[in-house]
């Protein structure tokens, strides 16, 4: 593994920093309510758009879980630049981090 796993309580300093927040999640997911700033990707769309995922990507899921696979994914192709926010969406939400819905990152 070459990709950071990180806290929400990290995620501002990070954003600050440079991070570029993707939504890996499927449509409907990201739709319904999203980090505000995050781009959306769904994990089923990444194989052939690996070139669309920034630099400094801080992949973003509902638990984590898909975002560690398309981190792990996109890792086997050769970036070392990505990070995982831990807990996904549903631990911004715990924390009492705010959602954006519909299409607007």
């Amino acid at each position: 593994m070459t990709y950071q796993d990180i806290l929400t309580t990290e995620l501002e300093a990070r954003k600050r920093a440079g991070a570029q927040l993707v939504d890996v999640r499927e449509r409907e997911e990201y739709l319904s309510g999203h980090l505000p700033g995050a781009l959306s990707l769904p994990l089923s769309e990444l194989t052939g758009r690996e070139h669309d995922v920034p630099a400094n990507a801080l992949l973003i899921c509902a638990s984590g879980n898909r975002s560690a696979r398309a981190a792990a994914y996109l890792t086997a192709q050769g970036r070392t630049d990505l990070m995982n926010l831990s807990g996904g969406t549903l631990a911004w939400m715990r924390e009492g981090g705010e959602l954006n819905v519909g299409e607007q990152p």
